[in-house]
């Protein structure tokens, strides 16, 4: 069941695998116990669907007491328990958490570098997520580095054309969009939308946040026309994948938004902004960045409604 769930998890199938996960749950439960690693392991994969879901409240508690599981069973220093460490960390800078996510992230670097060898895919993955936090948080320079020491391990490990490869390629190109480097970051989202279309399929959710991105870096440089078809491309795909109601279909809304008003198309905007902060209040509550974010553009642009009708 659990490996029927993880097939559907990878195809994007999440209505369909979360029964399984929740099943599996509860054999492991009834069959080990509740302090089983097993079971850890159970809770931990039920979480990952949620949160790729938009469900965060739902997934903390449950990477919270996979996390306590792991560590009382296995020890602090368990790979394991990085994993736990790694994920909780996730589900709380999703939620806007980074100064929570942050030492969950190093803490899970920390143990990684010490018992794996400095290739190993998983401590390319700590040092991927650390560097987004600290990205999250503004700290480019410290981000950088750990960006292009994951890339290169999952160039080498893994190969140029594996979906964590261009996750690297993806995440490294955002940070150099975030500081303006648009020539640097463009051939990077490119590549990393190639080996999407080609390995996930173009429908699936991740190629959308690779269209979502890529757009945004072309409407920076002024090629509006082009970014809108990929910013509708992206909605699409999450409104379909992932739901109506979903936070990553409240930010294809959002950005679109963005690229309709600073073209002064404001009538054509306003109910996407409109959209997009009901999805973000209900989800993510209304002290996220994300809902603040929307909330001030939806203002900016009432403003600009009023003084256009005046």
């Amino acid at each position: 069941m659990t490996n029927l769930a993880v097939a559907l998890k990878a195809q994007g199938a999440y209505a369909e695998a979360r029964p399984l996960y929740e099943r599996a749950l509860a054999i492991r439960e009834q069959a080990l116990g509740p302090d089983h690693p097993d079971t850890a392991m159970s809770l931990n994969n039920l979480a990952a669907l949620l949160k790729a879901q938009g469900a965060y409240a739902e997934a903390r508690p449950l990477y919270e007491r996979a996390l306590a599981i792991r560590e009382q069973a296995l020890g602090p220093d368990h790979p394991d328990t990085a994993r736990s460490l790694n994920n909780l960390a996730a589900v709380l800078k999703a939620q806007g958490a980074y100064t929570e996510a942050r030492p969950l992230y190093e803490r899970a670097l920390a143990i990684r570098e010490q018992v794996l060898r400095s290739d190993h895919p998983d401590l390319a993955r700590s040092l991927n997520n650390l560097a987004a936090v600290l990205k999250a948080q503004g700290v480019y320079a410290e981000a950088r580095p750990l960006y292009e020491r994951a890339l290169a391990i999952r160039e080498q490990v893994l190969g140029p054309d594996h979906p964590n490869t261009a996750t690297s390629l993806h995440n490294l190109a955002a940070l150099l969009d975030s500081q303006a480097a648009y020539a640097e970051a463009r051939p990077l989202y490119e590549r990393a939308l190639v080996i999407r279309e080609r390995v996930l399929g173009p429908d699936h959710p991740t190629t959308a946040h690779s269209l979502n991105n890529l757009a945004a870096l072309l409407a920076a440089q002024g090629a509006y026309a082009d970014a809108r078809l990929l910013l509708e491309r992206a909605l699409a795909i999450r409104e379909r994948t992932l739901g109506p109601d979903h936070p990553k279909t409240a930010l294809s809304l959002h950005n679109l938004a963005v690229l309709l008003d600073n073209q002064g198309a404001y009538a054509e905007a306003c109910p996407l902004y409109e959209r997009a902060l009901v999805i973000r209040e209900r989800v993510l509550g209304p002290e996220h960045p994300d809902t603040r974010a929307t909330q001030a553009a939806l203002m900016a642009l009432d403003d600009h409604l009023h003084d256009s009708q005046a």
